[in-house]
């Protein structure tokens, strides 16, 4: 573990605790219009970090939170509680994890080192996809539907760090979007219930 995630793991609660105390990086962004996509989320088709292709068709009737992640970075403890979130309620919920280097140079792994990280040191059993960018002209194709309102029916907003996460509900709409600084735990406490 490098010296400077080292760091950052150390002072994630801490961060987290302010930032919900004060709201600070705090950012929940609501289809309040309920606006159906017109596009369908169901249509899509990713590649899994091991080379398989996913068809997003086995995810309907589910909620899913998208996630762009990184192994070096602040938010990176992140993994623990998507993980944690994942297993306790995986009938409702499924996690998709994206690795991206997009921001900050955090994620400079191949797949496979994502994935032993991620396997080693947060147990993790979410589906993860093949690192890709999820922000610019080549961004791969769910975020592309993610972040253009032509496609989602409302949202515009890229990510804007790692461990951005977009809700998508049961009937594959984008719910929800959260910044990187609201807890996985905090969205299941008071989204998923």
């Amino acid at each position: 573990m490098s010296i400077l995630r080292s760091i950052a793991t150390k002072f994630y609660r801490l961060r987290m605790k302010i930032s919900k105390q004060t709201g600070l990086g705090i950012g929940i962004t609501t289809n309040k219009m309920k606006i159906d996509s017109p596009e369908s989320f169901y249509s899509f088709v990713a590649t899994s970090n091991s080379g398989e292709v996913v068809n997003f068709e086995e995810f309907r009737g589910k909620k899913i939170l998208l996630v762009n992640l990184a192994s070096q970075c602040g938010f990176t403890p992140q993994y623990k509680e998507l993980e944690q979130l994942y297993r306790q309620d995986k009938d409702e919920i499924t996690i998709l994890g994206f690795p991206s280097n997009d921001f900050g140079g955090q994620e400079p792994g191949t797949d496979e080192e994502i994935e032993d990280f991620c396997k080693i040191n947060f147990g993790v059993t979410f589906p993860l996809f093949h690192k890709d960018h999820v922000t610019g002209n080549n961004k791969q194709p769910v975020y592309r539907w993610l972040t253009d309102a032509t496609k989602n029916g409302w949202n515009n907003r890229e990510p804007s760090w790692n461990f951005y996460k977009y809700l998508i509900d049961e009937k594959g709409n984008l719910d929800k979007i959260f910044s990187s600084s609201v807890s996985p735990i905090e969205i299941f406490k008071k989204d998923l219930h």
